[in-house]
Order: structure tokens, then C-alpha cells, then sequence
């Protein structure tokens, strides 16, 4: 939004200059005496558009460097002694665009060309020949000045353009520390205590059927589920150490996510409609978590035995619906806890759309529609 409003000011910029400069070539001619011919009108039409040329010249410096000296040409030669401004303005115009070699080959072109057409006007012989030598002079110089106004442009905006990039470099550094950093915390407050987790249940695991008693089915979940914490989380520590690195689990790990579910006795379905082809992989990643997460509430908060999971490969997009028949009752409203929010997050990253609420017919959803054509 910002740049399209910044777009229109420059092109009323642009115009408002055009139309102002086209004034003023116009009144100077009126002011001024000339011969009159019967090619006044046309005098006055080229005076015109060398000076509305200017409202596209930031977009076509060329062709309005062109179209203003054909210009001046032809109403000096009609006899019209009115300065070249139009002209000197698309000369700035294409210096600062970077067209230095034309705009000194067309400027050339002019100071050669401009005398012979003062002389072919009406003017006297002698009158016409000193004025040609005259605005020669005049010319050089107002030449040398837009030409080094346009450069002396150009280069700012070609520092300002650096200074911006130096801003973005720094900011990715910065924000390559602050990932780094995290990882650092991560590590030092979560790696400890989930190896300690992990050792502590396969411990257990192996003293029970060294004993020849029966293992807990919560017992083995643990044990799984603190091998799966410990793999997400090197995962995890290595995305945040290298933002090229991505974490390997997408909706290939459904499987093994389905059977860490039944191991704490949730009872899932799974249906997949579609062909997977074409899916990216931030889709593929975000789907996978999105499951994970409501599989995770409906596990701690719903109250729920069971949970549906469906899954459509659709052309344009991802959709996927995870349903439990949990204690969650028709127009209650959502607790947007942190599981929620993270997910809303993903999605809106993606350009998608999440909903997250109780069901009619009692029960909790979760719906998420992530585009495909946006991302690959």
C-alpha cells in the first residue's frame, strides 16, 4: 500500500513539473516577438509537448530525450527564440536514470543542429547567425549543468540504495545472532533435562522386563515420546543455528506420530484424499505440525478417546480437518493458548486460513486451508 502511494506521488511529481515547465515555454513565446508565419500554431504545439513530454521521462528518459530535442529543433527553426528547458530537464532526467553516453551523443547532436536551425528562421541573416552563437554558448553551459545535476542525483540515490542494503545486512546479522542466541538457551535449559527423561524411562523399560514384568503402555510412551522430543529438538537447534537448515519432519512422519498417539491411548483415523505431488515443503511441515499440535490439545484438554484426521491434496492448496469428540460444547469459546496461537501463526504465514473451534455436534476442530500455487 505504502508503494503503491509513493508510485502516485512521484508520477504527480513528475506531471506537475511537465505541466508547469510546458506554462512557461508557452507564456515565454507569447511574450516574445518573432516573425509570423504560418507555422505559428505548430511552433506553439511543439513548445507544448517538449515541455509535457517531461511527465514520463523518470519511466522513458530515452524517448522523451528524443522527442523534446525534435522539438526544440522545430520551433527554433519556425522562428519561436525560446529557450531549450524541456530539452535540458530530459537531459538531467536521463543522466540520473544512468544514460550518460546518450545523453552526451544527443547533446552533441543539438549543439550542432540547434545553430543551423536558427538560422533556417525567418530571422534576418546576420541577426539569426549571431544569435545561433549566442545560445551555442548558452547552452554549453545549462548542457553541463543538467548533465552534472543528474549525476550528482544519480550518485545519491545510488549511496542511498547501498545505505539500505548495509541496513539489511545488518538487520539479517542481527537477527542470525538472536537465532544463535536462542539456540544457545534452548540447548542449555531443555537438552539436559529431556536426555535425563529419556534415560531415566529406557532405564526403567529394561529393569521391568529384565524382571519379566509387564512394561505400562504409559511408561513406553514416555519413552517414545522423550526420543522423539530429544530427535525434534536437535532438529530444531539446527534451523535455528542455520536459517537454510530445515527441520526433517512433514506429513511422511505421520505414521510414527499416529502410533505415539495410540501409545497414550488416543484412537485416531486417518483419511488422505487427492495426489501429494506438487505440496512444498514449509506446506508440508506446517501440515505435520498442525496435526501434531491438535493431537497434543485434544490429548491433554479434551477429554477425547478418539480423533479424526483428514487430509485433502486439493490443485491450488492443503486442507486439513482434525477432529476429536471431546468435552468441548457447541458455541463455547476457543481458549487461544499457546498451541493455538503457534498455529495461527504458521498459517498466516503461508497465506492460509485456520479455524479453530468447538463442533455442532460437540467436540473440538481444527481446519486449516494452506495454499500450494503461493509458495512453490
Amino acid at each position: 500500500m505504502r508503494t503503491a502511494m509513493s508510485t502516485v506521488r512521484v508520477r504527480l511529481r513528475s506531471w506537475a513539473v511537465a505541466i508547469c515547465i510546458a506554462t512557461a515555454l508557452l507564456i515565454v513565446a507569447l511574450a516574445s516577438d518573432h516573425p509570423g508565419t504560418d507555422l505559428d500554431v505548430l511552433g506553439y504545439v511543439l513548445l507544448v509537448i517538449s515541455g509535457l513530454a517531461l511527465g514520463i521521462s523518470r519511466w522513458a528518459p530515452i524517448p522523451v530525450l528524443v522527442v523534446t530535442g525534435l522539438c526544440v529543433l522545430g520551433y527554433n527553426a519556425i522562428g519561436f527564440d525560446v529557450p531549450a528547458a524541456g530539452y535540458l530537464w530530459a537531459v538531467y532526467a536521463a543522466v540520473r536514470a544512468g544514460h550518460r553516453i546518450v545523453s552526451l551523443v544527443a547533446s552533441l547532436v543539438m549543439l550542432v543542429c540547434l545553430p543551423l536551425a536558427i538560422m533556417a528562421s525567418p530571422l534576418d541573416g546576420p541577426a539569426a547567425e549571431a544569435l545561433a552563437q549566442a545560445r551555442q554558448v548558452l547552452e554549453i553551459a545549462w548542457l553541463v549543468a543538467a548533465a552534472a545535476a543528474g549525476e550528482a542525483l544519480r550518485l545519491a540515490e545510488r549511496r542511498a540504495d547501498e545505505a539500505e542494503r548495509t541496513r539489511e545486512e545488518t538487520a539479517r546479522l542481527r537477527a542470525t545472532q538472536e537465532r544463535l542466541h536462542i539456540a544457545r538457551e534452548l540447548h542449555d535449559s531443555l537438552t539436559h533435562q529431556i536426555s535425563i527423561i529419556k534415560v531415566q524411562s529406557e532405564v526403567a523399560v529394561h529393569i521391568a522386563r529384565k524382571r519379566g514384568e509387564e512394561v505400562a503402555e504409559s511408561l513406553l510412551a514416555i519413552q517414545q515420546a522423550s526420543r522423539e522430543a530429544s530427535r525434534e529438538l536437535r532438529a530444531t537447534l539446527e534451523t535455528l543455528r542455520d536459517e537454510n537448515e530445515s527441520p526433517a519432519h512433514g506429513l511422511d512422519h505421520l505414521p510414527e506420530l499416529l502410533a505415539g498417539a495410540r501409545g497414550i491411548g488416543l484412537t485416531t483415523t486417518l483419511t488422505v484424499e487427492g495426489d501429494r505431488q506438487g505440496v512444498p515443503d514449509a506446506v508440508d511441515r506446517t501440515a505435520y505440525r498442525i496435526i501434531q499440535e491438535s493431537l497434543t490439545n485434544t490429548a491433554r484438554h479434551s477429554g477425547s478417546a478418539t480423533a479424526s484426521i483428514r487430509i485433502a491434496y486439493l490443485p491450488d492448496g492443503l486442507t486439513i480437518r482434525v477432529d476429536d469428540d471431546g468435552t468441548a460444547k457447541p458455541g463455547s469459546a476457543a481458549t487461544p493458548g499457546v498451541g493455538l496461537v503457534g498455529m495461527r501463526e504458521r498459517v498466516t504465514a503461508l497465506g492460509g486460513r485456520l479455524r479453530a473451534e468447538p463442533r455442532h455436534e460437540g467436540g473440538f476442530t481444527v481446519q486449516a486451508e494452506l495454499p500450494v500455487a503461493q509458495i512453490s
